[in-house]
């Protein structure tokens, strides 16, 4: 049996047909805002059901009850507020009760807003009540400070999807719970990822295959930071790895578009709640998920669970240690299942591994596979990475 969506309904707010062709009429004449690709991002996830419940933009009550007790209401956690900001000479010409038409940076219209509330945050509050800091490095909350001063709530009814490389892979959460039923998968597990996926990451998924029907292996595929590592160069990776080294019958690659917020361990109860809505019954909880720089303890984004009664989020994590490969016992292991001490361990820094791809030396068999190798060589030496 399916898991059951966040809050219970998977929601769905892309119209179609003649509600479709009657919204673009009625766009071209409302007034209208533009946003950013965060903005538009999110949209899409509220389209698609991927922030399910949510229909829209949250409100000021929902927010701060977001804020001081990670709910949207009883029963129904949350940890980041789903915001639309903007400035305030573009907020006041729009009424309450009146509908505004949204173009995201493409110039295309992609939503109308029902404007239900206009209201003012503290970004400072905002920033470190999510991110957990107020340091302007983090690039959450460089991005929250510098948000308008207006925040807009409302339903939104949603005319256009967000388009993205290897759209084929981008399946919606109604599409992957559909797969997962043809496929006969009940316990399904999602491994998140922003990065080529190495030997200690494939270690994780394929412990947690062992008690599972399938795995989804679910990258990140909006916002990221700079130098992250590009979608193009990492979807190689992981059709390169999954084509020589997993069983076919037994895992599914798929895209999630949805920002990048680095708010570590707030962050890891979202990611758990989006794949939730996508089907998912487990999700995979490393060391310091969604972090960024130091800002977050190695093991926090697992202690964050403890603050919800167990069946509240729904979806079963499935904490793990660091993994590496241990030359003692020849194999990948973590510090609970190798003896030893850490220099029988073979563990390289980010660091480290650029800087050899970027010399077009492989980084050991032990720490990233070959094949994988061979395509971030190529392209750190094209791109001076």
């Amino acid at each position: 049996m399916a898991i059951t969506p966040h809050g219970g309904t998977l929601v769905n707010r892309l119209l179609s047909g003649d509600a479709l062709e009657a919204a673009r009429k009625k766009a071209a004449q409302l007034p209208s805002i533009t946003v950013d690709p965060y903005t538009a991002f999110d949209i899409d996830g509220i389209a698609k059901g991927l922030f399910s419940p949510l229909t829209g933009f949250m409100g000021e009550a929902e927010t701060h009850s977001v804020l001081d007790t990670m709910h949207l209401r009883p029963g129904i956690p949350w940890t980041i507020p789903i915001l639309l900001a903007v400035h305030a000479e573009e907020a006041e010409p729009l009424e309450i009760g009146s509908e505004v038409a949204i173009h995201d940076d493409l110039g295309d219209v992609v939503a109308i807003l029902h404007l239900s509330e206009k209201f003012a945050l503290d970004h400072a509050e905002l920033a470190e009540k999510v991110y957990l800091t107020n340091d302007d490095a983090h690039p959450g909350v460089k991005y929250t400070m510098a948000l308008g001063n207006v925040f807009l709530a409302g339903e939104l009814d949603v005319l256009k999807t967000r388009a993205i490389e290897f759209e084929e892979y981008n399946l919606t959460p109604a599409q992957t719970r559909a797969a997962f039923e043809e496929k006969g998968w009940n316990r399904v597990v999602a491994f998140q990822t922003r990065n080529p996926i190495h030997r200690a990451h494939e270690y994780l998924t394929k412990c947690a295959l062992e008690i599972c029907d399938g795995l989804l292996i679910h990258p990140l595929m909006g916002t990221t930071k700079s130098d992250d590592i590009p979608g193009t160069v990492r979807m190689k990776c992981y059709t390169a790895l999954i084509d020589n080294y997993y069983p076919k019958d037994h895992v599914m690659l798929s895209l999630m578009p949805v920002n990048m917020r680095y708010a570590g361990p707030k962050e890891a109860i979202m990611h758990s709640i989006i794949r939730k809505n996508y089907g998912c019954t487990h999700f995979i909880v490393g060391r310091d998920h969604a972090g960024v720089g130091n800002y977050y303890g190695t093991y926090d984004a697992q202690r964050i669970f403890e603050d919800f009664d167990a069946d509240e989020i729904g979806i079963t994590p499935l904490f793990f240690e660091h993994a590496f490969y241990s030359k003692r016992t020849q194999s990948m292991a973590s510090p609970k299942t190798c003896p030893g001490t850490s220099e029988d361990h073979v563990f390289l820094s980010g660091t480290k591994v650029r800087e050899m791809l970027k010399n077009g030396e492989m980084p050991p068999p032990e720490f990233t596979r070959p094949e994988v190798a061979k395509i971030l060589i190529k392209w750190a030496q094209e791109n001076g990475e």
